[in-house]
């Protein structure tokens, strides 16, 4: 079976503050996964959990006999396009606001068997 994949492109989140859950989540199975995730406050936490959940369908679809079962073998968060804005400060002069966006992988491979 190969690698099953799920993605959130243009996630409006930067990906600093989903790379923490990427990494706490990966080598689990997505079970384990999906129970670390649903507990968490965090948005990102929540942003992972919806991709891997997906992830967990896209296997059911392909015909994985125990989608749950399957390792997280990928998870990844790379940076997307950044919207830019002006932000007025004091004396006329501006910055630059700079609202990140990410795209979020999650793929999942069967377990290895030895």
């Amino acid at each position: 079976m190969s690698k099953i994949r799920a993605t959130h492109r243009f996630a409006r989140i930067s990906p600093t503050k989903v790379r923490h859950f990427a990494r706490l989540i990966q080598g689990m199975t997505a079970a384990q996964g999906l129970e670390q995730l649903r507990y968490m406050p965090n948005r990102g936490a929540k942003m992972l959990e919806k991709v891997l959940k997906s992830a967990v369908a896209n296997a059911e679809d392909r015909g994985a006999r125990y989608p749950a079962g399957l390792l997280i073998a990928e998870a990844r968060v790379d940076m997307g396009p950044s919207f830019k804005r002006v932000w007025p400060r004091g004396r006329g002069r501006a910055d630059m606001l700079q609202k990140k966006m990410a795209h979020i992988h999650v793929a999942l491979d069967a377990p290895e068997i030895s």
